[in-house]
């Protein structure tokens, strides 16, 4: 932390060493025990130089980078799932999404109209039967009609 080490500490110093502690206690450079000493230490840190002192033996790491920019997913190439669909590779240029958008909408539509659907013949059997009225259609239907005119794109 640059400045001078007989400064006061601000809760937000104190915080960001807390989060850099974090990240080394993650890479594994910091066993549990030290990790809580030197927090602990953090967090009742008065000055710069207290802070300064906790951060000397870390090498030093921008926050704003984590995790590594360069990871992405795998690229869709059409045909379903990738066979790992967890596994992250090192990509350059344009990623896209394993499941393409439009799938994931009609899946995502499907499962709801399922539900409304359900609900629906319960409710039915549970009146006695008689004359349903199909109300999950005033959701289902609109629904499906907007995600038809998405998929064709603007005219």
């Amino acid at each position: 932390m640059p400045g001078d080490p007989r400064l006061r500490a601000s809760d937000a110093d104190r915080d960001k060493v807390a989060s850099l502690l974090r990240e080394h206690h993650a890479a594994g450079r910091l066993t549990a025990e030290e990790f809580h000493e030197r927090l602990d230490a953090a967090m009742t840190a008065k000055t710069l130089g207290e802070l300064d002192e906790l951060m000397t033996d870390l090498p030093s790491i921008d926050l704003y980078r984590l995790p590594d920019a360069s990871l992405r997913r795998p690229p869709y190439r059409g045909g379903g799932l990738p066979a790992d669909p967890g596994v992250m590779v090192r990509t350059t240029g344009a990623d896209r999404l394993p499941v393409p958008p439009g799938l994931a909408a009609w899946g995502t539509w499907a499962g709801v109209s399922a539900v409304l659907f359900v609900v629906w013949l319960a409710s039915g059997i549970a009146a006695g039967g008689g004359d349903w009225f199909p109300w999950f259609l005033f959701v289902a239907v609109p629904w499906a009609i907007v995600l038809t005119r998405r998929a064709s794109g603007p005219r």
